[in-house]
């Protein structure tokens, strides 16, 4: 499964106060593991920076004065995230900045029906607990030490890590399917990411455990279980 890792810059909290987006930074998952695909954007956001945003993330305006608008990435952006699931800590905030910014743009809304919210998560596993970013990173482990101010595409990498131990560990899920790496369009970018054992392993079992086993089926009758799965394993080999 594809899903995006994704975090956001803004010079406010409130897009309705005319507060604005500054950066996008984004990592893409397959099957909840990073691919090294990325995507991130500094943004001019026409307007004056408050020094409280500053403190936050040290963008200033100078730094964003002649950086792109919106509107000018937003296909990049639409293109890298595709149909993918979009996974953000405390998403609501994203959302409503994100779905302002498309809304200046011409574009139609994200649905919140794409939103993964880690904090939801953490709060479902962790009731009662801290679960900030920080609080997570240090529950499970994690090096945060870069993350001196907050930066989009540094928290979405961060974030990915916090992600896959919210899910269950660094490995959430065992596939062995083969699968094929997405370009920034969403489309196959035909490398391959997991790839089957070009030869079986020999079988350890011996023959006299072989025998005892065959043995032990017999002696469950015709209707063993077992033999299910010896007739599924007869038919997928012819």
């Amino acid at each position: 499964m594809r899903e995006i890792v994704f975090d956001t810059e803004t010079t406010g909290l409130d897009p309705a106060q005319g507060h604005r987006v500054v950066e996008i930074g984004a990592v893409e998952l397959l099957n909840a593991i990073p691919t090294g695909q990325s995507f991130h954007v500094y943004l001019d956001p026409q307007r004056d920076m408050p020094e409280e945003a500053f403190r936050v993330h040290g963008l200033s305006s100078e730094f964003l004065a002649g950086k792109p608008e919106f509107s000018a990435v937003l296909p990049d952006f639409l293109a890298f995230v595709g149909d993918a699931k979009l996974v953000a800590h405390n998403a609501e905030f994203d959302f409503r900045f994100l779905n302002a910014e498309f809304s200046r743009a011409g574009a139609p809304p994200l649905e919140w029906r794409r939103i993964v919210d880690t904090l939801a998560l953490a709060r479902r596993k962790f009731p009662g607990a801290s679960n900030s970013l920080d609080a997570l990173c240090a529950r499970f482990g994690i090096d945060a030490s870069r993350r001196v101010k907050h930066g989009a595409l540094l928290d979405a990498e961060i974030l990915a890590e916090v992600y896959a131990e919210l899910l269950g560990g660094c490995q959430a899920a065992l596939m062995l399917g083969a699968g094929t790496r997405r370009g920034a369009d969403g489309g196959a970018a035909g490398e391959a990411l997991l790839t089957a054992r070009p030869a079986p392993l020999a079988p350890r079992l011996s023959a006299q455990e072989l025998a005892a086993h065959a043995a032990f089926v017999a002696s469950l009758g015709e209707k063993a279980v077992w033999l299910q799965y010896e007739e599924a394993e007869t038919a997928a080999a012819r």
